[in-house]
């Protein structure tokens, strides 16, 4: 329902082990089995007494992870993707850069979610946001935006810490109004 980053539970501890035992791990143990793989590896993880664990391993971008990571990216992850694809990744420049900024995102859900739900709620106000909005469950009906799914839409923040970035974020989402949307008020707020 929601999302942030950068966070403080994934400390420098944490990295050094999930990329020794988890990441490295598994291109590892890929590679031994002969299985070549080119594109994203998402690894689902949680925090747990006893350290990092998986949950999942996706071969797509994380969602809702990727929407708050992505708006922090200040270099062009073209050259890096292109190297992949075409086997040429040594040739290209991999260093990516990133803003030291926080972001969060917000989902609007259709009320009912994540059981039965309406469809076809009028949704206004999203060109009043100030910032991205990933449509994830909308339509466009001759012009006029409407639900279309579950999880209709995730409203993006930045700012130069979580606080600044959750203030904004809550502060434009009253912007949006739909009479079937709804959205949790507590995301990111472990991290304060």
């Amino acid at each position: 329902m929601g999302t942030f980053s950068p966070t403080p539970f994934y400390t420098a501890e944490v990295d050094e082990f999930c990329k020794k035992y988890v990441y490295q791990a598994t291109v590892d143990a890929m590679a031994a089995e002969g299985r070549e793989f080119k594109g994203i590896i998402f690894f689902g993880l949680i925090l747990t007494p006893k350290g990092p664990r998986v949950l999942e391993f996706n071969a797509r971008f994380g969602d809702p992870e990727t929407e708050v990571v992505l708006p922090l990216l200040e270099s062009d992850a073209y050259d890096v993707f292109y190297g992949i694809a075409t086997g040429q990744l040594s040739t290209v420049n991999c260093q990516l850069s990133w803003r030291n900024e926080a972001t969060i995102g917000v989902v609007l859900a259709s009320k009912g979610y994540p059981g039965s739900y309406a469809k076809g709620a009028v949704i206004e106000g999203t060109e009043l946001f100030d910032g991205p909005i990933f449509h994830m469950g909308t339509k466009n009906d001759n012009g006029v935006l409407k639900t279309n799914g579950g999880r209709v839409m995730m409203c993006i923040a930045t700012g130069k810490d979580i606080a600044t970035a959750r203030a904004k974020v809550y502060k434009e989402i009253e912007k949006i109004h739909c009479d079937n949307l709804f959205y949790r008020k507590d995301i990111a707020h472990w991290a304060l």
